[in-house]
C-alpha cells in the first residue's frame, strides 16, 4: 500500500509540474507583446543609464571642472563680484556655471562659492538661497555651509535661523578651528538676545573642548563677563 502511495503521489506531482508549465507557457504566449515591451523598456534604461554617464555626464564634469578655476582664483583673491560673473564674458562666473553646469559636481560647488560670494558682498537673501542649494560634502564644506548661512540669517535679523544654522554647523565632523570659531559666534548671538546661560554654556565648551583653537586662548574674557550678568 505504501508504494502505491508513494508511486500516486509522484504522478501527482509530475502532474503539477506539467500543469505549472503549461500555464507559463500560455502566459508567455498571452503576454509575450508586453512581456517584450518590459524587457525592451529595461535594456533601453540600462543602455540609457551608461550612455549618459560614459558619453555625457563624464566628459560634462570634466569640462566644467576646468572652466571654473578662472571664477575660483577671482574668489581666492575676494574679488566676489567677478567670481560671481565676468565683466567681459571672457571666462564664465559661478552663476553662468550653475546656469549650464549645473548638474555637475563643479556646478554644485559653483552654488558654494555663489553664496559666499553674496555673503561677503552683503547680499544675504542671496547667500541664503545659493548656500541652501548646495549639497555639501566632506569634513570642512558643511561646517563653513551652514556657518555662512548663520552669519546671513544673523545680518537679516533672523535670529532664531541663525541659532539653527551654527548648531548645524556645531555638530558637524569634528574640526577644532571651524567648531570653536561657531561655537564663539554662537555664543556672542545668545549674548547679543540677552540669553546670557545659553552664551555661558557655548563659551565654557570652548573652554572645555578647544582651549588651544585660536578662540579658545581668549575665551575667558567672553565667559567671565557673560557669567557676570546671570
Amino acid at each position: 500500500m505504501a508504494i502505491r502511495r508513494n508511486k500516486k503521489k509522484s504522478e501527482d506531482t509530475l502532474v503539477d509540474l506539467v500543469e505549472a508549465r503549461d500555464s507559463a507557457q500560455d502566459f508567455v504566449e498571452e503576454n509575450q507583446n508586453s512581456l517584450l515591451i518590459v524587457m525592451t523598456a529595461m535594456v533601453l534604461l540600462v543602455g540609457g543609464y551608461f550612455a549618459y554617464k560614459y558619453l555625457i555626464k563624464i566628459p560634462k564634469d570634466k569640462e566644467a571642472s576646468q572652466i571654473i578655476s578662472k571664477a575660483q582664483d577671482y574668489f581666492e583673491r575676494d574679488s566676489f563680484a567677478l567670481a560671481l560673473q565676468s565683466g567681459d564674458g571672457s571666462y564664465q562666473g559661478m552663476l553662468e556655471i550653475i546656469e549650464n553646469y549645473g548638474s555637475t559636481k563643479a556646478g554644485n560647488l559653483a552654488n558654494y562659492y555663489a553664496g559666499i560670494s553674496y555673503l561677503k558682498l552683503g547680499q544675504f537673501d542671496a547667500a541664503i538661497s545659493y548656500l541652501d542649494d548646495f549639497d555639501d560634502e566632506g569634513r570642512v564644506l558643511p561646517i563653513t555651509k551652514y556657518g555662512a548661512m548663520g552669519d546671513a540669517y544673523g545680518e537679516l535679523n533672523q535670529f532664531d535661523e541663525a541659532i539653527s544654522n551654527y548648531r548645524y554647523a556645531i555638530a558637524e565632523e569634528d574640526n577644532e578651528f571651524l567648531q570653536s570659531h561657531y561655537l564663539k559666534k554662537l555664543g556672542l548671538l545668545y549674548e547679543r538676545q540677552g540669553n546670557f546661560s545659553g552664551a555661558s554654556e557655548a563659551f565654557a565648551r570652548i573652554k572645555k573642548e578647544f582651549p588651544l583653537s585660536p578662540d579658545g586662548r581668549d575665551i575667558e574674557k567672553y565667559l567671565s563677563r557673560v557669567q557676570a550678568k546671570l
